[in-house]
């Protein structure tokens, strides 16, 4: 009797101390903005979905921090996103995941500039996104530093030395890659022998693939999304034409698209922070997670996203921030803390500077036989 006595006294202890830690537990109010519908919602629920998957990890720990994930969909429009950023305020959010995509989340940062809202933004990589505002921070590289390090990376490769870019000259993620990989271009003596544009409402790739063919680039420069990208693709293909595809963080996702012939997209290479199929442990755990969750292989979009909840549940940390505290306070607090964290995370070791922009070192992937693999260099 006695025995059964003690085990019950020491059930109860451990249940009060599991309640006493739940109840100390401090609620975190973060919102996601991105597109989860529309034309970027593939980038929008990826960075949901990475997000989730973060949230469901800290909350299963029972820590210190809790944290209670708000969704709101900025369906990649500029005017929409206002009512996202507001509708994620009146839920209480103490601080934006977000957005995604970079025109939308230019256009929310710079009111959340002047509520002093603190934004991280996993995704959108246009250094506008950041500029004079002291506010934001990216988990992603921003445009220039891509455009460079493609550069460096294709001369430093021996994929080839004559380059064509296409590029959508009505988008600033686009431009920005664009215009820097120019810049870096010339320092390396890389000569580019074709450059054409598109818009959004581009449909048909025929004539700036022909240029790129007529020009004998080797290496075709794609710094766009994956859409358009597969629809070049499928031209270069129509025209028996197999230069090196070289792309960016934006076409990561191209694999996932309804329809699309994954073949079309063999030997393409994209410089990212995230493969996949890399075998380190915290790639594997998370990728496990996501396929089970959500039925496909996570993109780099949504890893980007899963180490955002991460950051700022460590700047959070750092900065001890409280549940009682608004947006603004925490505002201030988190960009203190962001200015002296250094994070480890699937999408590398990262610090950050006085811009917000972060500091991180690059990968190459190859789709080889439909799948995302490290590349090597050219065999």
């Amino acid at each position: 009797m006695k025995k059964l006595l003690a085990i019950a006294l020491a059930l109860t202890l451990v249940c009060s101390m599991g309640l006493a830690l739940a109840d100390d537990q401090i609620t975190l109010r973060i919102a996601h903005i991105g597109p989860s519908t529309g034309g970027a919602a593939l980038y929008g629920l990826a960075t949901l979905h990475g997000a989730e998957i973060a949230v469901q990890e800290i909350n299963e720990q029972n820590g210190k921090y809790k944290i209670e994930l708000i969704n709101e969909d900025d369906e990649h429009n500029v005017e929409k996103v206002i009512n996202a950023y507001n509708a994620a305020l009146d839920a209480e959010a103490q601080m934006i995941l977000g957005s995604t995509t970079s025109k939308p989340c230019e256009a929310a940062a710079a009111q959340g500039y002047l509520d002093r809202v603190f934004f991280l933004t996993p995704s959108a990589s246009s250094p506008e996104v950041t500029a004079d505002k002291d506010n934001v921070y990216q988990v992603c590289f921003n445009d220039p530093n891509q455009g460079r390090a493609s550069a460096q990376y294709i001369a430093g490769s021996s994929l080839g030395t004559k380059i064509a870019i296409i590029y959508n000259n009505a988008d600033v993620y686009s431009t920005g890659i664009r215009d820097t990989f120019v810049e870096e271009a010339a320092k390396l003596n890389l000569e580019i022998v074709s450059e054409t544009t598109f818009t959004d409402e581009t449909t048909d790739f025929t004539v700036q693939v022909a240029d790129a063919q007529n020009a004998g680039a080797e290496i075709v420069f794609l710094p766009m999304y994956y859409t358009p990208a597969s629809m070049i693709l499928q031209v270069a293909a129509s025209k028996q034409y197999k230069p090196y595809f070289f792309g960016v963080d934006g076409m990561d996702g191209i694999l996932n698209i309804d329809g699309f012939d994954k073949s079309l997209a063999e030997g393409v290479l994209l410089l990212t922070p995230f493969v996949a199929s890399a075998q380190d442990e915290k790639t594997v755990n998370f990728v496990t997670k996501y396929v089970a969750a959500y039925g496909e292989t996570p993109i780099q979009f949504a890893a980007d996203a899963y180490d955002g909840i991460y950051i700022m549940l460590a700047a959070a940390e750092k900065a001890g921030i409280t549940g009682d505290m608004d947006e603004t306070e925490v505002c201030e607090k988190m960009i203190e803390a962001m200015q002296d964290l250094t994070f480890s995370g699937l999408t590398g070791e990262m610090t950050w500077d006085a811009s917000g922009a972060v500091d991180k070192t690059p990968m190459a992937m190859q789709i080889v036989n439909g799948v995302y693999e490290l590349f090597e260099g050219k065999k």
